[in-house]
């Protein structure tokens, strides 16, 4: 930890030592909030979000918040460690093209339905249903197995183990956009109609737990998380076949998979709490977790610690530096694209547009991991070898 904050109703933890004053603005309505417990956690990768900071950790009592868990709930990570050592550039450029054939990134959806085998059942959330969720089922059908866009990545990559390994960064695509945006408006509306003490413009309303619609947020949300990890099971599957067309006999070891934007009752300081992730990562004890960079930087394979002073959690990446505007006025496109060709990376910068998300729009992932040693342990440093992005 590198500092503590003691200005507010509850204290402000931070994992870094530079936080713009947006992130801190916002974490301070943190800690100003009625429900907030026991104090604010700020992971090394911290920057601002909307309404809560992209790297913040909240713990409540008794009630949830929609907007600390975000609009892409249950985006995550997975990675997959196979069986190759090496892959040759021309092969790795077609495997490449194969992906980018078979899995629909930014906007685009698939043309035909998904088997709805591969979906979360409804019915086994809430016998009594889930409104935005059988509202949006059909549509979600189009768009499982679907990479989004922004910072959602397809990575191939070399392990310092000696490994080529995969990893899949994707959320919830329009499901969970509009679960988000849907009790997030329905509790800034309860709020002003209970004359709620927090401010509309902190974006902090927040809905009772042992209300009906809190209930059923809860569920909403879960379904998400778990359509977010079918979501990338499938495109991992549509990977290891494209692998496969050039390769005979891989093997793919299991799954690593973690979410970083969802809330999860758990116990910390002898009070059972719900626990808002927002671009944050479970790191209790012994769990195995993924922590990316951006592309042209490392990622790693981590093992929590379980530092209780976190809520038991780690960065979910390198975080911002830039803007996405900010990032595509200020950086230079020449200089980002000549950075990743000396590497040998196959990446995604293509135009000026694509610059909010060059390594330069990016905290320095080395840095973000020092600040993070009692949080994690590294288990694998992973180079990348090719990008696509969303």
């Amino acid at each position: 930890m590198e500092k503590i904050i003691s200005t507010e109703n509850i204290p402000i933890k931070l994992w870094l030592k530079d936080i713009e004053s947006g992130a801190l603005k916002q974490a301070m309505n943190l800690a100003n909030h009625p429900n907030a417990f026991h104090h604010i956690a700020l992971m090394p990768d911290t920057h601002v979000g909307f309404g809560m900071p992209i790297g913040g950790v909240l713990a409540t009592e008794d009630v949830i918040i929609p907007n600390a868990v975000g609009v892409d709930i249950g985006c995550g990570i997975c990675a997959v460690r196979t069986s190759l050592r090496e892959i040759p550039i021309e092969t790795l450029k077609g495997i490449m093209g194969v992906i980018r054939r078979t899995i629909p990134v930014g906007f685009n959806h698939h043309k035909s339905k998904q088997n709805n085998t591969i979906m979360p059942d409804p019915s086994t959330y809430n016998q009594k249903g889930m409104p935005i969720v059988d509202k949006e089922y059909n549509s979600a059908l189009y768009q499982i197995g679907t990479l989004g866009g922004g910072n959602h990545f397809i990575e191939v990559q070399r392990g310092k183990d000696g490994f080529i390994w995969l990893m899949v960064h994707s959320g919830s695509r329009n499901i969970g956009y509009k679960i988000a945006t849907h009790y997030n408006k329905l509790a800034k509306s309860l709020n002003e109609k209970w004359k709620s003490q927090i401010p509309l413009k902190w974006d902090l309303a927040y809905l009772p737990l042992d209300s009906s619609r809190g209930q059923i947020y809860q569920k909403e949300m879960l379904y998400c998380v778990d359509f977010a990890f079918a979501s990338r099971k499938l495109m991992m599957e549509k990977i290891k076949e494209a692998i496969n067309y050039f390769f005979d006999d891989v093997i793919y070891n299991k799954m690593i998979n973690i979410a970083h934007n969802y809330a999860a009752q758990e116990k910390h300081f002898g009070k059972k709490v719900i626990v808002h992730r927002k671009g944050a990562t479970l790191a209790s004890t012994d769990t195995i977790g993924i922590i990316p960079g951006s592309q042209g930087m490392k990622s790693y394979i981590v093992k929590g610690k379980g530092n209780s002073e976190s809520f038991e959690s780690c960065s979910h990446g390198a975080g911002r530096r830039l803007g996405r505007r900010q990032a595509q006025r200020q950086l230079d496109l020449k200089s980002e694209k000549k950075a990743l060709d000396e590497k040998g990376i196959i990446h995604s910068i293509r135009t000026k547009r694509d610059l909010d998300e060059a390594p330069s729009a990016y905290k320095d992932i080395s840095i973000v991991m020092k600040n993070q040693e009692d949080l994690v342990e590294i288990l694998v440093e992973l180079e990348p070898l090719a990008v696509i992005k969303g």
